[in-house]
């Protein structure tokens, strides 16, 4: 079955239509199971943790591998044996994440980037993508006024580069563009036309 990433700024509606469609499985009686990046495994939350934390001082390359760590044990303790299981796997981020936010964001070079981001997957790749494209201040007012993490306090800046990021990795990998800006019904409505078809 497959492997179904959402993708974006945060804001963009990510965990909604997780939400959603999770639910809309569950009443057809799709067998799923969802986990988020980085995290999903004791050690993912533990990385999750230290890379979001404002008082983390790392390069942008430490950055990187930190990520991956976390994703390989998530590849090879859930992803690979759900997906073998037969089930559906949601993801809220995958690597598509790693390339727009530490390559486009912080100007390391993509390529080489996919060359950690292969080892890491043990070269999985998602069955679909979807990035939802949000306005970046419609995603900032969605997002509120809360204490930012580590990734979120470097600014409208860096976050633009991402979207920008986010926007030439289109069609990279199964990334497909939704209209996130929409009610949530009606994307989700979108979202289904183009889980639907993996399912049959």
């Amino acid at each position: 079955m497959p492997l179904i990433v959402f993708e974006g700024i945060d804001g963009c509606g990510k965990s909604t239509q997780c939400r959603l469609l999770r639910q809309r499985l569950d009443a057809a009686g799709h067998q799923h199971h969802f986990h988020r990046e980085p995290g999903g495994t004791a050690l993912g939350e533990r990385l999750r943790e230290i890379l979001l934390d404002p008082a983390t001082q790392a390069g942008a390359r430490a950055e990187v591998f930190g990520y991956q760590m976390a994703r390989a044990q998530l590849v090879d303790e859930c992803l690979r044996p759900q997906l073998a299981s037969g089930a559906i796997v949601l993801l809220d981020r995958f690597y598509h994440s790693t390339l727009a936010y530490q390559g486009y964001g912080l100007g390391l070079d993509p390529e080489r980037i996919g060359a950690a981001v292969a080892l890491a997957c043990d070269d999985l790749r998602p069955d679909l993508a979807i990035y939802l494209r949000v306005p970046l201040e419609r995603c900032l007012e969605r997002r509120g006024t809360g204490d930012p993490d580590r990734i979120e306090a470097r600014g409208q800046g860096y976050l633009q580069r991402v979207a920008d990021g986010y926007e030439a990795l289109i069609g990279y990998d199964n990334l497909v563009a939704v209209d996130g800006d929409a009610s949530a019904e009606q994307v989700a409505e979108t979202i289904w036309t183009l889980v639907a078809p993996l399912l049959a």
